[in-house]
């Protein structure tokens, strides 16, 4: 298995070994691959922003260095990789964000002025949106890099992903869990893709695949393919800081009422000063038609308005 170094990576790839090796009864060597992202101190948005975490990893996978990858999926881009296919989604963590303040303060506790870091457009935005008179200021580094700089008191506080502190075992840390109605999450945040060689294009991938496929979660799969078919077409007339959130709704069989997808999304202008916030519901077969429609309703509302504005 393909694997970035960081301690996050590694706890998230472990897991997934582990859960192979139970399903297959076979052993999972780690195999660590440096990314762009790694080595690079830049903010994310200037060195591309989308892709740096993943494509050499990808580069890894196409040449028959490893077998498989592990990636957060908030970090793989929403195109298709020619040769490359996701055998799984896992069940996904909680996707909200999380609070990590001084003293044990909430949100609403920071005082006016207060520093807290966030490498995020995203979370910049709808924290500069909230109207708490905080002051932002951009960090980039791993989860633990970050949490020393509210421990050391050069931040008040600093925003990060809520799976991403329970998975490195430092939930404890956390002061609040942030509502999706304050801060909407990432799309795909808290998800992981699993990700190995076509085996359509690939028939030596096979098997690899069909391993894979068992821990693929139907429902997370679903959620997640909404908001990436969202941003997928946002994309494509917006680069304005997005955050969006699917929740799955069971139906009832006896009733014949089939199982729903509330999705809702927002695009900020980057200094929170303008959004457009929306939201659907409708069958969760129809998960990619409706994340896709949710968008070019956003767009045809002004979303395209706020890409121009970040252009400009």
């Amino acid at each position: 298995m393909g694997t970035r170094g960081s301690a996050l990576a590694m706890a998230q790839s472990t897991a997934i070994a582990a859960q192979v090796t139970e399903l297959t009864g076979r052993q999972v060597e780690l195999v660590t691959i440096t990314t762009a992202g790694d080595v690079s101190t830049e903010p994310l948005a200037s060195m591309g922003g989308v892709g740096v975490f993943v494509n050499a990893l990808r580069e890894a996978l196409l040449a028959g260095e490893v077998d498989f990858a592990v990636h957060s999926l908030k970090d793989l881009p929403t195109a298709d990789a020619s040769g490359l296919v996701i055998a799984a989604i896992p069940q996904r963590a909680d996707p909200r964000d999380a609070l990590v303040a001084r003293d044990g303060l909430v949100l609403g506790e920071l005082p006016t002025g207060s520093r807290v870091g966030t490498g995020s457009p995203r979370r910049a935005a709808q924290l500069h949106a909230l109207g708490l008179g905080l002051e932002v200021v951009g960090v980039r580094g791993n989860v633990d890099t970050r949490l020393k700089l509210v421990a050391s008191g050069e931040l008040d506080a600093v925003i990060l992903a809520r799976a991403g502190l329970v998975r490195l075992g430092r939930a404890d840390e956390i002061t609040e869990t942030l509502d999706p109605i304050q801060m909407l999450p990432a799309p795909g945040q808290g998800a992981l893709a699993v990700e190995c060689r076509d085996p359509d294009t690939d028939s030596a991938a096979a098997d690899v695949f069909a391993a894979l496929r068992g821990l693929d979660d139907p429902w997370t799969r679903a959620v997640v393919t909404a908001e990436r078919s969202l941003l997928a077409t946002l994309e494509a007339g917006c680069s304005a800081p997005v955050g969006a959130l699917g929740e799955a709704i069971e139906g009832d069989p006896e009733t014949g009422e089939e199982d729903e997808l509330y999705l809702r999304a927002t695009v900020l202008a980057t200094d929170g000063t303008d959004a457009v916030r929306q939201s659907t519901t409708g069958p969760l077969v129809e998960a990619e038609v409706l994340g896709r429609k949710l968008a070019a309703e956003m767009l045809a509302d002004g979303a395209d308005l706020l890409m121009q504005e970040e252009s400009a």
